[in-house]
């Protein structure tokens, strides 16, 4: 009989190579090895004498009658298909040269195994016969695979290591054979055979190895992997010397590398590169980077601009999108109307009533677009309040103006939708005297539903005239707030010529004390007082106090007290009150000092 062994390939896979050379074993039944090896799901080996299978098929590649070799048979490294149940594994006597198989009695359970350990290549046999040898042994297993070691007791059974896994399961195949040596019926020569799954510390050992070997690749191949997706890192930076300086200056005066350049520059900054002999050149680049903030800041406004001219753009064409819905809206309401909707027929009136719906809905939801933009852009003037009191009222009063013109347009939109309903709920009143005389139920709760309708819109009316006749009292009040605001500008306008006037007589040195005070500065009981509170005041305070302090005080008195009066009253006493400049630059303030005792000497 041919010998059989595996090949491992490069991909791991298993291939089954079989040997040409055909054996000269006298056999009675030469295909009893072959019904062997079909049971286990594999292709028959040559044998010498007569073809085992006349009838291979050379066009189909394969034997008739033998299923094909697959990936999953056994011998190809992979577990085979499990046999069913229902089908009877067929053993047939096996003839080898030195002793003869009988199988076991068909109608028989399978004999029990244990459990099989990992990486199992040993395997147990017993019930050999006490005559048996080594050679016999040998000559019985090697048509399983090749065999490694075979370690033989005294007793009746020995160990066999294979050299793969899989040579175990076709081992397994002859457990429950009675074995015969030669044609002797002696006790001795006969017994049967046990096959059984054996634990050994070599097949343990190579099956751990193997499995750190497979883990090893695994790892191998994840760092791999993640190497692979990570991101490359970034180019180191160069150290700093004179050459590379020259470099980045060139490149930040470009904006296309000017980032590039900053980066490198904040990098040699961090390092700790500036020293005295490099700080000139470092202030240099830096001043470059700063001549870029206009250039931002350019970019930012043109930005700034076309987002003002693409919402304005968008802000243009919702409201021509929201006019043209208004046009159709109309239609459908003049549609609507007494006199044109009689002559339309029932379902024309039902597409006509959901064209409306659903052109009133597209219309609310473009409506409400637009006041959310109209809305931001005031939120946006509110923000500039501080800076110009004017402004912001004006655009209050166009804010109000604009919404107060779209809960004008909400208001005519709903009178339309009324009159759209007060004609539907006539025309159904009709229908309900014709179908009274046809009892239709149906009509009726038609009706109902129509006249709830009535009454919501009404009532969402009532609401939208109310709100309307609010937003009129908020313009009409906001109007004369700037009234008010006007005329305290111009109020001011003359308090600030007043006491120019005042301060260009106090600098005329030649009219004396007496004059002063013949033309009586304090006017009124109240000013009096005032003039000693605030007398009072600044002598505790010999540095002087702002005209803000001063009144803060007065405040605690009095809360009617204006600012420009009180300036202006201090203004007009020259000999009592004097005002200087105090501080340089941004912190330049005005200070009023008490200098009353000075004035009683010049008096």
């Amino acid at each position: 009989m041919s010998s059989a062994f595996i090949d491992s390939t490069p991909d791991n896979s298993r291939t089954l190579n079989v040997d040409s050379t055909a054996m000269t074993l006298p056999m009675s039944d030469p295909t009893a090895w072959a019904t062997a090896m079909n049971n286990l799901g594999m292709a028959p080996l040559g044998i010498a004498g007569q073809p085992i299978l006349p009838d291979f098929d050379p066009a189909l590649g394969m034997m008739t009658g033998i299923p094909p070799i697959t990936p999953m048979m056994p011998g190809l490294g992979i577990v085979p298909p499990p046999i069913p149940p229902d089908m009877p594994v067929v053993k047939e006597i096996i003839h080898c040269k030195s002793c003869t198989l009988f199988p076991p009695n068909p109608n028989l359970p399978p004999p029990a195994t244990r459990e099989r350990p990992p990486g199992c290549k040993t395997v147990f046999v017993g019930g050999l016969p006490e005559n048996g040898t080594e050679q016999i042994i040998v000559e019985v297993f090697e048509q399983c695979g090749e065999i490694i070691a075979i370690r033989k007791s005294k007793k009746n059974f020995c160990h066999i290591r294979f050299a793969e896994e899989y040579m175990v399961d076709k081992a397994l195949y002859l457990s429950g054979y009675r074995i015969r040596l030669g044609s002797s019926t002696d006790k001795k020569d006969t017994g049967r055979l046990h096959v059984d799954f054996a634990q050994a510390r070599d097949d343990l050992y190579e099956w751990e190895c193997k499995q750190r070997m497979l883990a090893r690749e695994e790892r191998h191949r994840r760092r791999m992997e993640e190497e692979r997706l990570r991101p490359p890192s970034p180019p180191p930076v160069v150290h700093y010397s004179d050459h590379e300086c020259s470099i980045v200056a060139e490149k930040l005066k470009d904006d296309s590398k000017f980032s590039e350049a900053v980066q490198t520059l904040l990098t040699w900054i961090e390092r700790g590169e500036v020293n005295r002999r490099s700080a000139n050149n470092f202030y240099s680049m830096i001043q470059s980077a700063n001549s870029h903030v206009r250039r931002l800041v350019n970019e930012k406004a043109a930005h700034e601009k076309d987002m003002e001219e693409a919402k304005e753009k968008f802000k243009q064409a919702l409201s021509g999108i929201l006019i043209q819905f208004e046009q159709i809206v109309a239609v459908y309401h003049s549609a609507s109307k007494q006199k044109a909707w009689d002559h339309f027929t029932k379902a024309q009136r039902k597409n006509i009533s959901v064209w409306c719906k659903q052109a009133e809905e597209i219309r609310n939801i473009h409506n409400d677009e637009l006041m959310g933009i109209r809305r931001e852009e005031e939120m946006e003037m509110s923000d500039d309040e501080i800076e110009e009191t004017t402004e912001t009222k004006e655009t209050e009063e166009s804010a109000l103006v604009s919404q107060a013109e779209a809960l004008k347009e909400e208001n005519d939109s709903l009178r339309w939708q009324l009159d759209a309903y007060r004609n539907e709920v006539e025309l159904l009143k009709q229908e309900q005297g014709k179908a009274h005389r046809e009892d239709d139920p149906n009509k009726e709760q038609q009706l109902k539903l129509l006249q709830q309708a009535l009454q919501g819109m009404q009532q969402h009316l009532l609401k939208v005239q109310e709100e309307y006749k609010r937003k009129e009292a908020e313009l009409e009040k906001v109007k004369d707030d700037k009234l008010q605001v006007e005329k305290m500008l111009e109020n001011l306008k003359e308090k600030e010529s007043c006491a120019s006037r005042l301060c260009t007589s106090s600098q005329d040195s030649d009219y004396p004390l007496e004059k002063t005070l013949n033309s009586s500065p304090i006017k009124s009981e109240r000013e009096a007082l005032l003039v000693g509170i605030i007398s009072t005041f600044l002598h505790v305070h010999p540095f002087g106090a702002s005209i803000e302090y001063i009144c803060s005080y007065l405040h605690r008195l009095d809360n009617k007290i204006c600012t420009s009066d009180v300036e202006c009253l201090m203004g007009r006493l020259q000999h009592t009150f004097r005002q200087e400049m105090t501080g340089v630059g941004a912190s330049l303030e005005k200070r009023w000092k008490f200098c009353g005792f000075e004035g009683l000497k010049l008096t």
